[in-house]
C-alpha cells in the first residue's frame, strides 16, 4: 500500500473513492459542502433520506455522484457534530478502512481531517488513518498452499488531502508514524500466528538477523545455550531442558541517539510453545500455546517500528526464547535451579516457566546500564480473571515509569492498568529449600508473578506488562493482535 498527501483539489481528482466526513444530518462541512454544491446538492438530498446513521463510523457508499470525477463517494458519519474524541476518531478510521475493503477500489482520497479531534493535531489524525488502513490489509497466509487471489482489503494508493501546505510536514509525520506502528504490529502478529514447529527459538534468531539486514541502525547478537550456561543462566536453561530445540537469548540494539544516552531496554518472553512441561497443561486449547511468545513478538514489532521512524532514542530489545516440553531431561517439580543472579529457585510448577526465562534475561540486561527496563510477557492466566481481554496488567517499581506507560496506553488506545507489588505478596514465594519458589499459590497469581520478577530488578527502574489477556483472540477471529506494540511505541515517541 502507498500512502501520501496532496494539496490538489480532491473534487477534481480522478479517484476510485473520495472519503468525505459528515458532521450531522443537517451540517455539510468543508469539502463535503463544496462537493454538494458541485453536484447540484445531490449529497444533501441523499442525506435527507436518512440512509446514513448518525453514529460515529457509520458509512454510506455512493456511486457516480454527478459532476464529480470520483467513481465513488464514501460518506462517513462523525456523529452528532460535537467534538470528536480520539477514541471515537480511531473507531471512525477503522470503519472507513473496512468500508474501503474492496478489490475494486484501487485508490482513495481522504478528507477526514476536515473534522477536528479534541486535543489532537493533524499529525495524530493522519497517524490514525494510516494505521487503520495498513492494519486492515493484514492477512496471514504463510502456511496456506493456496494464497488469496483477490484481496478483500484495501491495498491500493491512499491520499490524505491537506488544504494548507504549511501543514504538510505534520501530516507526513503522521503517515510515517501510523504506517510504522501498523507494520510493527503486523510483524508481531506474523510471529505469533506462525506455527510452533516453524517458529522456534532458532527461527526467532534468524528473524533478528533479518531485521539487522533490513535496518542498519539495528545490530543483532545471539547467545546459544553453551554461552548462556557459561553465564550461569540456569533458570532459563531449565525451561528448554526437555526440548530438542535449543534456547536462544536474542539481543537487538537500536542506536538512534548519542552513545552516552542510556537505553530503554525491552525484554520479551519468547516461549515458542508451552506444553507446561512435566506440569503438563490440559489438551483443550493447547494449540494456542504457540502464542506464548507474543511478548517476544511485540519486542520485534517495536524494534521495527522504531527503526522505520528513525526515532532519536536508544532502544535494546532482548528476547528470551525457549520451548517448554516434557522430555526425559525436562525440569521436574521440586527441582532447584540457580539463576544468573545467584538466587536459587524451587520449581514447584514447570508451567510457571515464563518467569524463569525472564529472570535470567532481566539479570543479563543490567550490563547495558539501562535508563528503564520493560518486560512483556504472556505470563499468567490470572490476569485475564482480573482484567479480562481488554487491558494489559502493569506492575512497576517506579511510579513515574508506571504513569508514563499508563498515559501511553491511553493515548494509543492500547490500555494497561497497574496492580500492586507490595511486600505482603512476597511471602507467598517463600521456599523451605531455595531462596524463593517459582509460584505463590492460587491467590493473586498475577501479582506474585510480578513479585518474583521484582527480585531480579532491584538495580534499575522496571515495569512488567502481563499481556496474557490481550495478546491474541480466540474463536472465529483467532489470531495474534499485535498488542502492546502501539502502547510501547507511543511510550518511546513520548520519550523521544
Amino acid at each position: 500500500m502507498e500512502l501520501k498527501l496532496s494539496n490538489a483539489n480532491p473534487l477534481k481528482a480522478r479517484t476510485g473513492c473520495l472519503v468525505l466526513p459528515v458532521g450531522d444530518q443537517k451540517k455539510l462541512i468543508s469539502t463535503l459542502a463544496l462537493a454538494d454544491s458541485e453536484s447540484g446538492e445531490y449529497l444533501s438530498k441523499i442525506l435527507k433520506q436518512n440512509d446514513l446513521a448518525n453514529s460515529p463510523g457509520a458509512t454510506l457508499m455512493l456511486h457516480n455522484v454527478p459532476e464529480l470525477n470520483a467513481q465513488r463517494v464514501l460518506l462517513v458519519s462523525m456523529g452528532d457534530g460535537k467534538k470528536i474524541t480520539s477514541q471515537t476518531f480511531d473507531r471512525i478510521t477503522s470503519a472507513t478502512a473496512l468500508a474501503l475493503s474492496s478489490p475494486a477500489i484501487k485508490d482513495c482520497i481522504s478528507c477526514l481531517n476536515d473534522f477536528e479531534v479534541d486535543g489532537k493535531d493533524l499529525t495524530w489524525q493522519a497517524r490514525s488513518f494510516a494505521q487503520a488502513l495498513v492494519s486492515n490489509t493484514y492477512r496471514f497466509e504463510l502456511h496456506k498452499s493456496i494464497k488469496a487471489t483477490k484481496s478483500a482489503k484495501f491495498e491500493g494508493k491512499a491520499t490524505i488531502f491537506v488544504s494548507n501546505r504549511s501543514l504538510n510536514k505534520s501530516v507526513e509525520a503522521g503517515i510515517v508514524q501510523g504506517t510504522a506502528i501498523a507494520n510493527g504490529m503486523s510483524l508481531a502478529r506474523d510471529l505469533g500466528n506462525t506455527a510452533a514447529n516453524v517458529c522456534t527459538p532458532t527461527y526467532l534468531g534468524k528473524k533478528a538477523k533479518k531485521l539487522e539486514k533490513a535496518f542498519p541502525s539495528i545490530k543483532a547478537k545471539l547467545l546459544n545455550e553453551a554461552q548462556m550456561k557459561k553465564l550461569g543462566m540456569g533458570a532459563l536453561l531449565s525451561v528448554s531442558a526437555g526440548s530438542v530445540e535449543d534456547a536462544q537469548l536474542i539481543c537487538m540494539d537500536y542506536k538512534g541517539a548519542a552513545s552516552n544516552k542510556k537505553p530503554v531496554v525491552l525484554v520479551g518472553k519468547g516461549v515458542t510453545f508451552d506444553t507446561g512441561g512435566i506440569s503438563i497443561k490440559s489438551s483443550a486449547g493447547m494449540d494456542e500455546m504457540k502464542f506464548d511468545m507474543c511478548g517476544a513478538a511485540s519486542v520485534f514489532g517495536v524494534m521495527q517500528s522504531v527503526a522505520e521512524m528513525k526515532l532519536k532514542i536508544n532502544v535494546i530489545g532482548v528476547v528470551a526464547a525457549a520451548e517448554n516440553m516434557p522430555g526425559s531431561k525436562a525440569t521436574k517439580p521440586g527441582d532447584i535451579v540457580t539463576s544468573m543472579s545467584g538466587k536459587t529457585i524451587e520449581v514447584l510448577n514447570t508451567d510457571a516457566e515464563g518467569r524463569l526465562v525472564l529472570c535470567d534475561a532481566l539479570t543479563y540486561i543490567s550490563k547495558y546500564k539501562p535508563d528503564v527496563v520493560i518486560d512483556i510477557a504472556t505470563l499468567t492466566g490470572a490476569v485475564i480473571v482480573a482484567l479480562g481481554n481488554h487491558t494489559t496488567g502493569l506492575m512497576s517499581n517506579d511510579d513515574t515509569l508506571a504513569d508514563d506507560l499508563y498515559t501511553a496506553g491511553i493515548e494509543a488506545h492500547d490500555k494497561c492498568w497497574r496492580l500492586p507489588l507490595w511486600d505482603e505478596y512476597e511471602k507467598q514465594l517463600s521456599s523451605n529449600f531455595a531462596d524463593l519458589a517459582n509460584i505463590g499459590g492460587r491467590s493473586a497469581g498475577t501479582i506474585t508473578a510480578g513479585c518474583f520478577l521484582a527480585n531480579f530488578t532491584k538495580d534499575y527502574k522496571w515495569a512488567h506488562l502481563d499481556i496474557a489477556g490481550v495478546a491474541w483472540k480466540q474463536g472465529g477471529a483467532k489470531g495474534s493482535t499485535g498488542r502492546p506494540v502501539p502502547m510501547l511505541v507511543q511510550y518511546l515517541l513520548n520519550r523521544s
